[in-house]
């Protein structure tokens, strides 16, 4: 490496210089960050990616300094925010918070997608991993375990509605995928998030979800929800007694909701070495860890490599549960 200056090693692992890029590009690593950052978040505030992506954004300015800006562009099954990660400049000024339906879901959802997560994206880490819990409203359904739960189903002549945040959502595909598994009847009720399919759960117009932790750990502690099972390889720290669904009777069930940040495709890697590298000993860190389990979710962190890795490593088993669910979004 001593015949090539750090600027031209820039150049080189970011594949050159993209025509029109401001100049500071080059040199960047050296002085980055000298104006505000934007963190695209491609949900509503108030969410679960949003609140773990602030607190992530707040870390990062910590280390970093400058101004860190979250920046909440919902729609689309987030596909509106990180297609305007996908188009922006890519001078390590916006970042995105992507979710495990960027990389192996909506592919198989929707008929046209504005970017391919591939060619058009630089993963930078993986952020958080959480897991889907297996819910039934306390005062409307009795069963305490999925057995109990599938035979009470079965004894319906309607079958049970089960709720879920919208269509191709991995709560949705995990609903589908274990009627399917288990033979049972059932309807599926989307909602625009779980501020609203809690409160149909609670009246007993909804009578089963399997959705993010995050949106149900007050509900939970409140007695208002039993939690049936877990969608994680292993128990769940904060649910010690809660079942896998493997444990539970429902095997090859593995499905958890995960998310990295990501750039612009030609971001230049000394930049996204610089935030991954951050990002790893953010996760590391104990004080994160404790407010992250408290929200339901683990801290991760990676290589980008290694979100690629994860990303392509799924994207059978998500597949699958599109092709079972039926959905088809355009």
């Amino acid at each position: 490496m001593k015949g090539l200056t750090r600027r031209g090693w820039i150049a080189a692992s970011a594949g050159g210089v993209v025509a029109g890029l401001p100049s500071l590009v080059l040199g960047q690593d050296r002085n980055w960050p000298e104006r505000p950052i934007r963190l695209i978040v491609p949900y509503p505030a108030g969410g679960s990616t949003d609140v773990l992506a602030r607190l992530l954004g707040e870390r990062l300015k910590d280390r970093f300094g400058g101004t860190w800006v979250v920046e909440n562009r919902p729609g689309a099954g987030g596909n509106i925010g990180i297609d305007a990660v996908a188009k922006s400049v890519p001078d390590g000024y916006t970042i995105g918070a992507a979710t495990v339906g960027h990389f192996s879901i909506s592919q198989y959802l929707y008929s046209r997608m504005p970017f391919d997560a591939d060619r058009d994206l630089i993963p930078i880490s993986l952020t958080w991993e959480l897991p889907n819990v297996a819910v039934v409203p306390t005062q409307h359904v009795p069963a305490r375990t999925i057995p109990e739960f599938i035979a009470w189903a079965k004894g319906r002549s309607g079958g049970f509605f089960y709720g879920s945040p919208g269509v191709g959502t991995s709560p949705h595909l995990c609903g589908a995928l274990f009627a399917t598994r288990a033979g049972l009847t059932a309807t599926h009720v989307p909602f625009r998030g779980a501020a609203q399919t809690i409160p149909a759960m609670l009246s007993g117009d909804v009578h089963f979800a399997i959705d993010n932790l995050p949106s149900y750990v007050g509900a939970i502690a409140a007695g208002q929800f039993r939690v049936l099972a877990v969608t994680t390889p292993g128990r769940w720290p904060t649910l010690p007694d809660v079942p896998t669904m493997a444990e539970a009777g429902v095997p090859d069930f593995v499905a958890t909701s995960w998310a990295a940040f990501v750039a612009p495709s030609a971001t230049p890697r000394a930049i996204v070495d610089q935030i991954s590298e951050a990002l790893r000993a953010i996760a590391a860190d104990p004080v994160i860890q404790q407010r992250f389990e408290i929200a339901g979710a683990r801290p991760l962190g990676s290589t980008p490599e290694e979100v690629q890795e994860k990303g392509r490593r799924e994207r059978p088993i998500w597949k699958e549960m599109v092709q079972i669910s039926g959905a088809r979004l355009d």
